[in-house]
């Protein structure tokens, strides 16, 4: 049986992974439709909107979807159609940690992969190949073949693949255009084989062929939540050289480029800061967690937790030292948090340390100003009324106001809060906020990129991560 020459391609899910990614398949194979598809009509009408006013922030990604929507790459609600002409279905919808029931805090819900497994068997009449895209744990495939197998139409087989995404937000574009590999996973039986090829020949438009790596299907699923825990696991270990640096007089910056030029280490993944956020380290680390203690694997997960203890650790570190350095107390003070996404070029804010940091400065009864350049004002009480669950959205907005720019949030705030590293913050007209700050006027610095030898000679007292506060 020869692979299946891929002409049709339908992603479930139009977010983060399967939006961006598939806008690319489109752009570089100009000769296979590509359809994304996904039940939140608001969303898909933000991918359709005339003016590409897409419902995620990724550079590059206006400029990939103004090139191949309506050519070749679609998005729709219509999901059942979509499946129906398909030769290869994406599934890359959303795996959050579950909140209850068994594993809760730890263990992913899947609960939206089955509702989409099961709707492909329901609709599908010819054979599909289906890639698993979300990142899942260890097996799930197996799940997803029952699934299908037990509910296909006669003559419809169905081959699982996996094929997890390794996109850093903010880079997206760039790493889908030149990826460091592309892993494809799949059952080592003659059709298993084919069916990675036909995926492998997809990918092969624009991919290096040695990039392109095939491995068995549970090895390739375990890969995902492998190198999101690596990475985590780097942060964390600089973040808590951080604190020793705090402690001794080192500089975590230079610590940092010190061990970086070891080639065994290498320099990437080594930045200090307040904190890891995003959808997939947190999430993935306790997904390693739970599957260990479910393999009773008990020294394993305490391993992987003490990651995510780190990173929690770190984000309540650094606000204690906001208090702190104010005289102890920050009661009816203005604080300005500049940055409420998870990292810069994103608007992503799912697990980022400025929600934790606004949460710690309201439980201290601080006022707080807060910009971010590319976050929503719905976005930011979203999340803030989420953090804090047992909080009216009205006493929330009592403590909490969110400004349309740096100087605005800068304005009479004892305290500027760096938490997000976006550039314009470095570039600011800091003699300009000086001005307009109560004073003593103070900046904390959580992502290492201000000059603080300058902003002291302005007047500033300035207090970074991995930074004695007497050194300066």
């Amino acid at each position: 049986m020869a692979p299946v020459k891929v002409s049709k391609i339908c992603c479930i899910g139009a977010g983060y992974v399967g939006g961006p990614t598939c806008a690319v398949i489109a752009l570089k194979c100009p000769h296979i439709t590509v359809t994304i598809v996904d039940l939140n009509k608001a969303r898909v009408d933000a991918w359709n909107s005339p003016d590409f006013a897409l419902p995620i922030y990724e550079p590059g990604l206006e400029d990939v979807v103004r090139q191949a929507r309506g050519r070749n790459l679609f998005f729709s609600t219509d999901v059942d159609k979509a499946i129906e002409e398909a030769d290869l279905i994406f599934v890359s919808v959303n795996t959050p940690t579950k909140k209850s029931g068994v594993g809760a805090g730890f263990a992913a819900d899947l609960n939206y992969v089955e509702l989409a497994t099961r709707r492909i068997a329901t609709v599908a009449t010819s054979s599909k190949i289906v890639v698993e895209k979300s990142t899942v744990p260890c097996r799930t495939a197996e799940s997803m073949r029952t699934i299908l197998e037990a509910n296909s139409k006669p003559n419809c087989r169905f081959d699982i693949l996996s094929n997890p995404e390794f996109l850093a937000e903010g880079t997206a574009i760039s790493d889908l255009f030149s990826p460091d590999r592309v892993l494809i996973g799949s059952l080592q039986t003659e059709e298993g084989i084919n069916a990675c090829e036909s995926l492998k020949q997809v990918y092969s438009n624009w991919v290096p062929e040695e990039r392109i790596l095939t491995v068995g299907l549970w090895s390739s699923e375990l890969s995902k939540l492998a190198a999101n825990a690596m990475l985590a696991q780097r942060i964390s270990s600089i973040n808590a050289l951080s604190a020793i640096c705090e402690a001794t007089g080192a500089n975590i910056d230079e610590v940092s480029h010190a061990i970086g030029y070891d080639s065994r280490i290498g320099p990437k993944f080594l930045k200090a800061s307040v904190g890891f956020g995003g959808s997939c380290f947190q999430k993935d680390i306790l997904n390693l967690v739970y599957l260990s203690e479910s393999l009773h694997l008990p020294e394993v997960a305490a391993y992987w937790r003490q990651v995510v203890e780190m990173n929690e650790y770190q984000k309540r570190r650094f606000s204690k030292r906001v208090v702190d350095t104010l005289f102890n107390t920050i009661t009816g003070k203005r604080i300005a948090v500049l940055g409420f996404a998870f990292k810069a070029d994103t608007g992503d804010t799912r697990e980022s340390a400025a929600i934790t940091l606004i949460k710690d400065f309201q439980s201290e009864k601080a006022l707080v100003n807060v910009y971010d350049p590319q976050v929503s004002a719905d976005q930011i009480w979203l999340d803030l009324q989420e953090a804090s669950p047992l909080s009216t959205l009205e006493s929330i907005q009592k403590q909490v106001h969110i400004c349309k720019s740096a100087l605005e949030a800068c304005k009479n705030a004892e305290a500027v809060v760096i938490a997000t590293e976006w550039k314009e913050f470095k570039d600011i007209d800091w003699e300009a906020v000086y001005a307009g700050m109560n004073k003593p006027a103070f900046v904390f610095d959580g992502r290492l990129i201000v000059d603080a030898e300058k902003l002291r000679k302005i007047g500033f007292t300035v207090t970074t991560i991995g930074r004695p506060s007497s050194v300066l």
